[in-house]
Formats: structure tokens, sequence, C-alpha cells
């Protein structure tokens, strides 16, 4: 995984998908970059958030289990362990399960893995394995993404199966899905700049890709030539915390 916010931060940093070589950049809105609210008991991520590279939740099709679109990015990765990470941070994980969120209608994979390294991960096989030696961990993660955008005004989010957590074999399954449109994506066979997503595809190391940019981000810029873009509004920092009415 790629670790884009490490836990107990708010930070909303991201790969920009639409950019090209898809670097990692705090999420801006409103011309203000964002960051997301400490919402009773938690303060900022619980875990260190991040995506699974080489993977893409396809806005194109219908998934036949959540009966919703997908969201357009990476899958997003939980990752539990101990160790708090940093950003750009890669880590090799094992999964353990996945949830399905359902973010304003298109489906939103949630891994949950930990770090290969961690001193539990010998332990934790399944996501079974994660209540008994985490209890109120698999809880508090649903109710978190339950809850995050309710203090800016948004509904609390909704989840596919219930909000149940599925297993290291559905996860799996899912990793595998989400690959296979990557590949069809990065390999032509989903037209880029389609109506239906803004994925960049400008890549310096897909063998077989039509997009395959030879001399890597150097030579894109230099054709492109040196963009100035307005630096983004800071608003002020934001240690209140959020008494959400939402049950668990």
């Amino acid at each position: 995984m790629i670790v884009e916010i490490p836990r107990w931060t708010n930070a909303k940093i991201e790969i920009a998908t639409g950019e090209a070589f898809n670097p990692l950049k705090q999420d801006v809105k409103k011309g203000k970059v964002r960051f997301v609210r400490n919402c009773f008991p938690y303060k900022g991520y619980i875990w260190n958030y991040g995506a699974l590279p080489q993977t893409w939740e396809d806005p194109t099709t219908v998934h036949a289990d959540t009966k919703a679109r997908g969201d357009n990015d990476p899958i997003d990765v939980c990752e539990i362990g101990e160790g708090i990470g940093y950003c750009g941070q890669v880590k090799q994980v094992k999964v353990l399960g996945v949830m399905a969120l359902l973010d304003e209608g298109e489906t939103d994979w949630k891994l949950i893995a930990i770090d290969t390294r961690d001193p539990l991960a010998e332990k934790l096989n399944d996501i079974n394995d994660v209540e008994k030696h985490l209890p109120g961990l698999i809880d508090a993660t649903r109710h978190w993404f339950k809850v995050y955008k309710m203090p800016d005004g948004k509904p609390a989010n909704q989840f596919a199966f219930n909000g149940q957590c599925k297993n290291k074999a559905y996860a799996q399954h899912v990793i595998e899905e989400t690959h296979d449109a990557w590949k069809r994506l990065i390999l032509g066979k989903i037209p880029a700049k389609a109506d239906t997503h803004d994925i960049s595809v400008a890549n310096a190391a897909v063998d077989g890709s039509p997009y395959k940019v030879n001399g890597g981000t150097k030579s894109a810029q230099s054709e492109k030539g040196v963009v100035v873009e307005q630096e983004p509004k800071v608003e002020g920092k934001d240690d209140k915390w959020y008494y959400i009415r939402a049950s668990l």
C-alpha cells in the first residue's frame, strides 16, 4: 500500500488521479485544502490510511454485490498495525478483510490490512482474528466511516452488506477485480478521458500501455510547459472534537 494519511492526522492527502503520474496532494474543495474533523472519541484518522496501487474501482460498471458503480479511485486501505506511518510510505501489508462503503451512491471499498512487520501480523490471518486481538476496532472503523463527514453538514454514510466486514477471501476477490479493471484502463481497453472518469493514465513503467511516456515525468512536463497553480487557502487549525449523534 501507499500511505496517504498517517494515523492520528487530519490532512486529506490523496493520490491525485487526475494529474499526470498521479502525485500525492492535499485535496482541495472550494479553494480550501481539506482536513477531516475530529469526531469524538477519534482524533483524525484512526489507522494508517492509503491506497492499493494498480487497482481501480471502475465507474463504468455496476458491482454485482453492492449494486453500485465504482468510485473512480484505487482501493482504500486501513492499515491497523501499531506503527505510525508517514505520507508516501510504501508498506507491504497482509489483507484481512474489506468493508463496502456506499459513498454518495458509489462503491468505495475499504480494505482492512496490517503491516507484515507488525508484532501482531503473525496472529492476524482473517477478519475474525482482528476482533479477537483488537476488540472493538472493526466497530470503531464502521462508526468512523459512518460519521466523519457529518460535521460538515453531510448525511451519515451508508454501507453495503449492512456494514458487515467481509473476510479475507472476499477481499482478495475484490483486489483481483479492481486490478483487472486497472489493467483494462492502463492498457487502453477503456477509453482515456471518457465521460465516466477523469483518470490520468500517463505512466513511465507499464509495458504495453499506449500511454507510456519515454523519459518519465520530466519529458511530460517539458511537453506541457510549466503550470503555475494558485495557492489554496488554509483554514485555521481545528483541534475541536465534534460530538455526533449517530449510533454504532
